[in-house]
């Protein structure tokens, strides 16, 4: 099998490949195609993978590493795409973040307004490789990392249909790690019993069940189990009381927003700046490592995982050691790879359109998630195999995580709106001729112009909540990022 990851000098690309090596996934690759359009990245990143692979044991099936810079060839003969670029590169993400906390808000690289930036600008080139994927491998899978991961994936559904899935490990991270408290093994590619329903970093384990039983009411009311894993900690016991189920961590920024948001203004920099800050100095020393790349590029991957949601995590309380080990993301990739390509079916946590199966004529296709339009791409449990992606239908939310979910759809859609062309052009994006939409029937969204419907998603986030706020964030980041103006006249925004 051929895999191409775009954003091939991305700084987790390594941890793909070492999985691809070692593990149950060793074999499953023969090329791997990291397309970048930095040439210091990919070299860097070549240079680590080069000294990984020195140090592996003789007989060892580790894939073939081709860099490329063109696309097309990137594309030719491929099998599988992973997706994780970053446009703007790091800089881009402080200037996500610095905005919004100038204004007093929240400023996080994926949720609020940080994430709706981060969003005008992935979606465009995005858009562009499902694009090229249709012309030059039609028949292959598009697994995106790409964040907002939900938002972009959403955005992709009209051009490659149900060959786009989008991941994160968040959701299915949480429902292993209460398992593990609650006492229970929950076995890789094994969802019975668990339910969770959600949009990407907005969603809640509502259901935890073994041999029968639902063990998340005996969780929630145990301090010392939930002390004893990170989103167990992060939410009152209090508020966990309330809800009855567990929270994605992302939620803190919603449940937390003032403490998050005076945490990020107390920091002496941003998460961004600290990456951005780590990177710049690290990748010229990759480059130049030699042997050495593979240690010195695990030893500021620790560091940075160390890092990670330190604003929710009083009193410098550090990162349980197997979060710091690695293997999220690219595990729950590469099963989901395994499984459509033929291997052993699993269950994960991904994102997808919420539509169920039908069952029959005039059966089934409903709403994984009830509440939320069958088109909407949403995070639930789903079964994978060589067929493709099935959702696994999930209970009705409660009417208060109803409607934060619908909120942000809607934010998400907006977004959607902003990001490809305009109505009346059949790009084929849902409701782009004003006829469908969220919820289905004529919808607003898609009768606004791009800037429009950026600004209109700022003003409706809960986290912003103030068209005056919109209007300033969005003068602020057309600041930051000058090629937004070609967007909203549907040029390329890059």
């Amino acid at each position: 099998m051929r895999l191409m990851v775009a954003g091939g000098g991305g700084f987790r690309v390594p941890l793909i490949y070492r999985a691809l090596c070692t593990g149950p996934y060793a074999g499953l690759v023969d090329e791997c195609v990291l397309y970048d359009v930095d040439a210091h990245r990919l070299e860097a990143i070549g240079a680590v993978l080069a000294s990984f692979r020195a140090g592996l044991p003789d007989g060892t099936p580790a894939p073939a590493v081709r860099i490329s810079m063109s696309l097309e060839l990137a594309l030719t003969g491929v099998d599988m795409v992973f997706a994780a670029i970053r446009p703007g590169g790091t800089a881009g993400r402080v200037a996500d973040e610095r905005v919004a906390q100038g204004l007093g808000l929240l400023g996080q690289e994926t949720t609020g307004a940080g994430g709706i930036s981060y969003a005008l600008r992935s979606i465009p080139p995005m858009l562009e490789l499902a694009a090229a994927m249709r012309r030059l491998c039609p028949g292959a899978w598009l697994v995106n990392f790409t964040n907002p991961a939900g938002m972009v994936t959403e955005a992709l559904i009209p051009v490659l249909g149900p060959k786009v899935v989008g991941i994160c490990d968040s959701a299915g991270g949480l429902a292993h790690r209460a398992a593990r408290a609650a006492g229970v093994a929950l076995p890789d590619g094994v969802l019975a019993g668990v339910g969770y329903y959600g949009l990407n970093h907005l969603g809640w384990l509502y259901r935890l069940e073994a041999d029968g039983r639902d063990l998340l009411p005996e969780l929630l009311a145990d301090p010392r189990k939930l002390a004893g894993f990170e989103e167990g900690r992060l939410f009152s016991p209090e508020l966990l009381a309330g809800l009855g189920c567990l929270p994605n961590e992302y939620l803190f920024y919603y449940y937390a927003a003032g403490q998050a948001a005076a945490a990020m203004r107390s920091a002496a920099e941003t998460r961004g700046e600290s990456i951005h800050r780590q990177q710049a100095g690290l990748y010229p020393r990759l480059a130049a490592a030699g042997a050495e790349a593979y240690a010195l590029w695990d030893a500021a991957r620790r560091s940075r995982e160390e890092g990670y949601l330190a604003e929710a995590r009083p009193g410098g309380e550090e990162r349980n050691e197997e979060d710091l080990a690695g293997g999220g993301y690219e595990r729950v990739a590469l099963a989901l790879m395994r499984a459509l390509s033929g291997g052993p079916e699993t269950e994960l946590i991904l994102n997808v359109p919420n539509t169920l199966p039908r069952t029959g004529p005039g059966g089934g296709g409903g709403p994984a998630i009830p509440g939320l339009p069958s088109d909407a791409v949403v995070e639930v449990p789903c079964r994978v195999g060589a067929d493709g992606v099935v959702p696994i239908a999930q209970d009705r939310p409660a009417p208060a995580q109803l409607d934060l979910m619908r909120r942000v759809k809607e934010v998400e859609r907006l977004v959607v709106r902003a990001t490809t062309p305009r109505p009346g052009s059949r790009s084929g994006v849902p409701g782009s001729d004003g006829t469908g939409g969220p919820g289905g029937g004529s919808s607003p969204v898609f009768g606004l112009a791009r800037r429009e419907a950026a600004l209109a998603a700022f003003a409706r986030h809960p986290l912003v909540d103030s068209e005056e706020l919109a209007a300033r964030l969005l003068a602020g980041y057309e600041a930051a990022f000058p090629r937004l103006a070609a967007l909203w006249q549907d040029g390329p925004g890059r």
